[in-house]
């Protein structure tokens, strides 16, 4: 009975150490996950339609600026002919003036800002699950994002980014040089 108890024992222990064993033994991987995005052929329709509904507060702040510099050139051209009163009207109609430009620009930022997330998000969603995917076919525990942190140690072996890209079907090769005329 001793005997089947210390075997018991010592297989427990065996059992243990080996499980320590296996759990130091984890792979950590590493890829660039904002170059992996930008390099979806989806991400230049992102791009684009950012661009187009970003073109349209453009053109309202452009309005906007040009009305509030002909206005200031219009006070700084009148304001030596006008009473106290009509320039402090004058003053306030320009410090409101700017103050909705401004409003407007960050109300603007953050639209554009909002939108690009919302569009963005299926396009991440899928590289993050591409990304999952091919780390647990090559048994890493761990993938890292060195976009966002600085490696000092990197081994190409780990970069995951070539399988990702073959796995949501991006091509791999650069791009050709363009021609010199």
């Amino acid at each position: 009975m001793k005997k089947l108890f210390k075997s018991a024992l010592v297989a427990a222990a065996c059992v243990l150490l080996m499980s320590s064993f296996a759990k130091a033994q984890q792979k950590i991987g590493y890829i660039n996950f904002s170059n992996l995005v930008s390099s979806d052929p989806q991400f230049a329709g992102v791009t684009k339609a950012i661009q187009d509904y970003q073109q349209q507060f453009v053109e309202t702040m452009k309005a906007m600026n040009t009305e509030l510099q002909t206005k200031g050139a219009e006070y700084d051209a009148k304001k030596g002919t006008m009473t106290d009163a009509m320039r402090t009207k004058a003053e306030g109609e320009l410090q409101d003036l700017q103050k909705r430009l401004n409003d407007q620009n960050t109300t603007a930022q953050n639209l554009v800002n909002q939108k690009y997330s919302d569009l963005l998000k299926p396009l991440t969603d899928k590289m993050k699950a591409a990304v999952s995917q091919v780390a647990k076919e090559k048994g890493y525990t761990y993938v890292l994002d060195s976009s966002q942190i600085e490696m000092i140690v990197a081994p190409e072996g780990d970069n995951l980014e070539a399988a990702v890209k073959a796995k949501v079907g991006i091509s791999t090769a650069p791009a050709a040089a363009p021609k010199k005329p």
